[in-house]
C-alpha cells in the first residue's frame, strides 16, 4: 500500500472533517458526550443506591401474635384453619388468614419467612429467627397478666432465648457442626441482622382488663422501662440495627368495641372506643421519646420507630375507599352474645358451633376481631417498608448504620 497517498478509508475521514463539516461534526461530539455523560451518571446513580441497600443477612424479631409465625402454636397448642388459608392455603400458626407484618418485611429484604424459634419440627434458622409469641407482653408475667389469659413468654423471656440461641449458635459453629452450617446464622450476621420489635398492644389489653383507665395509663413508664432494658440487652448481644414499631389503634379492634361498648361521648368517627386509642396513643409517644433517648447512648446503633398506628388508623378511615367493607367487620369466628374463637368448636345452646371464615377474607381489615386480615397486613406493610412511617424516614432495605453513613 502507498501510505504516501491517502487509501479509501483515510481519505473518507479528510472529505468528512472537510471545513464544510465541521460543524456537523461537533454537534455530533457535543450530542455523544451529553450521552455519556448522562449514562455515567444514571449508572453513578444506580451504583449509589444499590450501596445503600444493607443486605441484612437475618432478620430476630420479637414480639406478640401480631408477628407471630407459629411460636404459640408450637409452645401451646395448634391453630387451625382457616388460620392461614388465604395465603398458605393451610394453617401456618399465625393469628391471620395468611401473611403477617413481619412475612413482608422478610420478603422485602430477599429472606425467607422466619421460622419460630419454639418450632423444633423442620426448621432453618440460617436468616433469623422469631421469638415472638402470641399473648405476649412487654411486661413480665405476674397474677394480673396470667389471670387476664396472656403468655408467660414475656419479653425478658424471648430475649433469654435468643441469648441461648446466640451461644449455641457460637458453640456448634466453633464445633465445625453440620446442623449449624446447614440451619443456624453464621457467626458473623448477629452483628448484622435486623432486629425487629413489635409489642405492647397485650400489655394494654391487660391494664384496661383489670384496672381504670387512668391506672393504665399510669403504668405505661413501667412496661416503657422493661422495653428499654430489652433494647440494651440486644445492643450488649452486638445488635446494631433496631425496627421498632408501635401499637396500633387498639380502641378500633372489633374483640375491643364488643368488650367494651363505648358510649356516644367515647366513640370516635369510626366507631372506635376513643379512650383506648388515647391510651395507645400515649403509650406510643413515651415509646417515641424512649427510641429518641436510647440513640443518644447506644452508639453506632440505628433505632428505627415505625408509626404503624398511623397507617392501621388510616386504613380504618377509609377502609371503604381502599376496597374493604366496614372497618369494625371482621371475618373469622363470633365474639358478642356468645365466643367461637376462629378455627375452634363451642357448644352454643347445645348445638356444636364452628368458628368459621367469612366468604371473602380479602374484604376484612379484621381477620378475627382482634388481629388484622391478610389484605389488611399487606396493604400496612407497603407503607411500612418504604420509610414512610420511620422517624428518621429511612427505607427498611436502608436501615442500616452503613448505608446511613454512605
Amino acid at each position: 500500500m502507498d501510505w504516501s497517498r491517502p487509501s479509501g478509508v483515510v481519505g473518507n475521514l479528510k472529505r468528512r472533517f472537510s471545513p464544510r463539516n465541521a460543524a456537523g461534526v461537533v454537534a455530533i461530539l457535543v450530542s455523544l458526550t451529553v450521552a455519556f455523560s448522562t449514562l455515567s451518571s444514571t449508572r453513578r446513580s444506580t451504583d449509589s443506591l444499590q450501596s445503600k441497600a444493607c443486605g441484612f443477612p437475618a432478620i430476630f424479631n420479637f414480639g406478640d401474635s401480631n408477628s407471630d409465625t407459629g411460636g404459640k402454636s408450637a409452645a401451646f397448642h395448634r391453630l387451625q384453619p382457616p388460620n392461614g388459608d388465604t395465603f398458605f392455603g393451610k394453617t401456618s400458626g399465625r393469628y391471620c388468614d395468611g401473611k403477617v407484618i413481619l412475612d413482608f418485611i422478610a420478603e422485602k429484604l430477599g429472606l425467607p419467612y422466619l421460622s419460630p424459634y419454639l418450632d423444633s419440627m423442620g426448621t432453618n434458622f440460617c436468616h433469623g429467627a422469631n421469638f415472638a409469641t402470641g399473648g405476649s407482653t412487654i411486661q413480665p408475667l405476674d397474677t394480673r397478666i396470667f389471670e387476664a389469659g396472656f403468655s408467660p413468654i414475656s419479653l425478658d423471656i424471648q430475649l433469654s432465648q435468643f441469648e441461648q440461641f446466640k451461644a449455641r449458635t457460637l458453640e456448634l459453629h466453633a464445633d465445625k457442626s453440620y446442623y449449624a452450617k446447614s440451619s443456624l446464622p453464621r457467626p458473623e450476621d448477629f452483628s448484622k441482622a435486623l432486629y425487629t420489635l413489635d409489642i405492647g398492644q397485650n400489655d394494654l389489653h391487660a391494664a384496661l382488663s383489670s384496672m381504670t383507665e387512668k391506672q393504665a395509663l399510669a403504668s405505661i413508664p413501667s412496661m416503657m422501662n422493661k422495653f428499654s432494658v430489652a433494647v440494651e440487652r440486644l445492643y450488649q448481644q452486638g445488635a446494631r440495627a433496631f425496627w421498632i414499631h408501635n401499637t396500633g389503634p387498639i380502641g378500633c379492634l372489633p374483640y375491643d368495641v364488643i368488650t367494651y361498648p363505648p358510649e356516644s361521648n367515647n366513640t370516635d368517627e369510626n366507631g372506635c372506643v376513643a379512650s383506648h386509642n388515647r391510651i395507645a396513643q400515649e403509650f406510643n409517644m413515651q415509646l417515641k421519646a424512649l427510641v429518641s433517648k436510647l440513640r443518644l447512648h447506644l452508639l453506632g446503633a440505628v433505632l428505627n420507630y415505625i408509626d404503624i398506628y398511623s397507617a392501621k388508623n388510616t386504613l380504618i378511615s377509609e377502609a371503604q375507599k381502599h376496597g374493604f367493607v366496614g372497618p369494625l367487620e371482621y371475618c373469622c369466628g363470633h365474639h358478642g352474645d356468645y365466643t367461637v374463637q376462629c378455627g375452634e368448636k363451642a357448644i352454643v345452646n347445645g348445638t356444636e358451633v364452628f368458628g368459621a371464615s367469612c366468604g371473602d377474607p380479602l374484604k376484612v381489615i379484621s381477620w378475627d376481631g382482634g388481629h388484622y386480615s391478610h389484605a389488611a397486613n399487606q396493604w400496612v406493610s407497603k407503607r411500612v417498608v418504604d420509610g414512610s412511617l420511620s422517624d428518621i424516614q429511612v427505607p427498611l432495605p436502608e436501615s442500616c448504620g452503613e448505608s446511613l453513613r454512605s
